[in-house]
């Protein structure tokens, strides 16, 4: 009888790992999140051969792309938006974030550029269309919330379309206005629903910002970050990721925090004359966290 109870439980207990293991291996699986790629970081040689320079990506590892420089005339680097969206589908890849130039409609010219970004963020799937600088006034508090009405306005249009708006920074937006910055305006003003926040780690910690302080202060708004490493020896410099000062494992820690659902390496700087090589490096030890 003991034997016969020890069989049945021993069964029952077979029975229950061989449902929990799996869903724990996929809730595990499911954390693994996509290493995307700004592809600013190929800027030198991106135009020159848009086909294999999409082609040697996907081969790295990548399995998101960033866009950027779009306009209705050149495309995506002479690619209309359908041949692009082939492109990418023929390499296994996706591109849920554009840099497009908002200058235009931050400014008050209209929202044609806008309607046009939409169009063809639509064709290739983006999921984004993001603010990738602010060329226009910005010096005070005031011109930061006006801006700030603009990205809502900016959202708005996106969302009718399936699409949302992001803002990504550079270095100015830390500028201090009281007890606040251009950033931390924009955050506050901004609705939470129609705008989205890029961050770009390496420009946070150069103006002496800790990420982790930005996460815990505006939880679930940078949904989207650029991982760029700062030169150890040269703020103004980056290195492949890994190799320079910026603690990446702490700030990978709270993603949760951060509401992360897109990252993109990206390199202003190469030391290297082997473009591909240096994001390749980049990817490898990101593709570790």
């Amino acid at each position: 009888m003991n034997s016969r109870r020890a069989f049945i439980k021993q069964t029952s207990l077979l029975a229950a790992s061989a449902v929990i293991i799996p869903s724990f291996a996929n809730c595990m699986y499911s954390q693994k999140r996509a290493v995307g790629l700004q592809l600013y970081s190929l800027r030198d040689i991106i135009g020159k051969d848009i086909t294999g320079i999409i082609e040697k990506v996907a081969g790295i590892g990548y399995k998101e792309v960033e866009t950027y420089g779009y306009n209705r005339k050149d495309g995506f680097w002479g690619l209309d938006a359908k041949a692009f969206a082939n492109l990418l589908k023929q390499n296994g890849l996706k591109s849920p974030s554009g840099h497009f130039d908002m200058d235009g409609f931050i400014s008050g010219k209209g929202s044609d550029s806008l309607k046009s970004y939409i169009e063809a963020a639509n064709i290739i799937d983006c999921k984004y269309i993001t603010v990738p600088y602010l060329g226009g006034q910005r010096k005070t508090a005031d011109d930061y919330k006006r801006i700030a009405n603009k990205l809502n306005e900016a959202g708005t249009l996106c969302k009718a379309s399936g699409l949302k708006l992001a803002y990504h920074n550079h270095d100015f937006e830390f500028a201090k206005f009281g007890d606040t910055t251009g950033l931390g305006i924009m955050l506050d003003e901004s609705d939470k629903n129609l705008v989205d926040f890029e961050l770009d780690i390496y420009w946070a910690v150069r103006s002496g910002v800790d990420p982790l302080t930005l996460f815990k202060a505006h939880p679930k708004r940078f949904t989207m970050w650029h991982v760029k490493d700062m030169d150890k020896s040269n703020k103004n410099l980056n290195t492949e990721i890994g190799q320079g000062a910026i603690d990446f494992k702490s700030i990978f820690a709270e993603a949760k925090s951060s509401g992360l659902k897109h990252l993109f390496v990206e390199h202003e700087t190469n030391y290297k004359p082997d473009q591909m090589g240096s994001v390749k490096t980049s990817f490898d030890y990101v593709n570790t966290l």
